[in-house]
């Protein structure tokens, strides 16, 4: 058996899911041969998955999204490095109910990326998602090197919104070693920076963003495209990913746009251990729609089915139905709610209950 899920948001991290499945399989048939293999797609989550699959964990101070000092971590193993945004610039790095939406800045993303580099990275898988910015990648850029200036030369401010007030930039400082450098960005939207389907309009009232300040930011970015000078960038799909750190990205960083699972697969080694598998459990928190458009179980699932792998799943929650799971390439599904559907108890329970559906899986596919 090949587990190979990610975490249950707010529950489990992807390592704790593996081990309740793996508990739950070995309790009705003791001598199944299980390995774990925890993925994510680039969102919150994704340096934990590499630790787990044999990265190591490296721990650097950086600037938060509110200008302050948090702790946060990259992965490395040999040359390849895995940064996850979030780590350094994510909602979860902000105070509880508090939103920044104007002026919440990437800079510590690219004290990550920095200090990735100074660690002997050449490749580097930049995983986004779970942001609490806004700003284009901006801050990111200024951390690495770059210089962003308003009408009278002076630094502009951090965050989306100050953007507005730019004049010109100059990227011909950014740290050299981003020329020999592949930097990868793992994502799992495919949204424009601008306009109606972009990093404001979609993204940015979960952020805390008003109408106005949607409006707002959607100008300051366009100005900032503007000056960076390339406006097709901004259409390219990823552009918008993560408040639009994707464009910064792909117009600073030379960076290339892949969906975040398939990239995550392929550093985690998912097809030597498929080649040994006869059944993979995938799953997340909560299988619905979006899950079909990027999400760790629709990517695994595609690998194993292109091999010829049959796949179930486990989840919290399952909002699709039998054919949509079979059209994404899995045969079964099984939600924790099905034997407890209050939340409340679900949650702070899944470990358990994990470790009982597991058992109903082996039933159902092993004994």
């Amino acid at each position: 058996m090949l587990i190979a899920a990610d975490k249950f948001k707010g529950s489990l991290t992807a390592a704790e899911v593996a081990e309740h499945v793996a508990a739950g399989l070995r309790a009705v048939v003791p001598a199944v041969s299980v390995t774990a293999l925890p993925v994510a797609d680039g969102g919150d989550g994704t340096v934990e998955a590499a630790v787990a699959g044999g990265f190591e964990r490296r721990a650097v101070r950086v600037t938060g999204p509110l200008g302050e000092p948090v702790d946060a971590a990259y992965a490395l193993r040999g040359t390849t490095a895995v940064v996850e945004m979030a780590e350094a610039s994510g909602l979860r790095r902000l105070p509880p109910g508090v939103f920044a939406p104007l002026s919440a800045t990437t800079y510590g993303t690219g004290e990550l990326l920095r200090a990735a580099l100074d660690a002997g990275a050449r490749t580097i898988v930049l995983g986004v998602g779970g942001s609490a910015t806004t700003d284009g990648g901006a801050g990111m850029l200024c951390a690495l090197g770059a210089r962003l200036l308003d009408a009278k030369g002076a630094p502009v401010a951090p965050g989306g919104g100050a953007l507005a007030a730019l004049a010109s930039a100059d990227l011909s400082g950014l740290d050299p070693r981003l020329a020999r450098a592949e930097v990868v960005l793992a994502g799992d939207v495919d949204n424009p920076l601008l306009g109606p389907k972009g990093a404001a309009a979609v993204y940015g009232p979960q952020k805390g963003a008003s109408p106005a300040d949607v409006a707002a930011l959607d100008a300051a970015l366009t100005r900032y495209a503007e000056v960076l000078g390339d406006r097709e960038a901004a259409r390219t799909p990823g552009a918008g990913a993560a408040g639009g750190i994707g464009y910064g990205a792909l117009v600073g960083l030379g960076a290339r746009f892949r969906s975040g699972i398939e990239v995550m697969l392929d550093v985690l080694g998912f097809e030597a251990a498929l080649a040994h598998a006869d059944l993979v459990i995938t799953g997340e928190g909560s299988l619905d729609a979006q899950t079909l458009h990027g999400k760790a179980p629709a990517g695994v699932a595609a690998a194993a089915r292109a091999r010829g792998v049959p796949v179930v799943a486990v989840c919290g929650r399952l909002a699709l139905s039998a054919a949509e799971l079979a059209a994404a390439g899995i045969g079964a599904a099984y939600p924790l709610s099905a034997l407890e559907p209050d939340p409340a108890r679900s949650i702070p329970g899944a470990g358990p209950l994990l470790t009982e559906v597991a058992a109903t899986v082996a039933r159902a596919h092993l004994a």
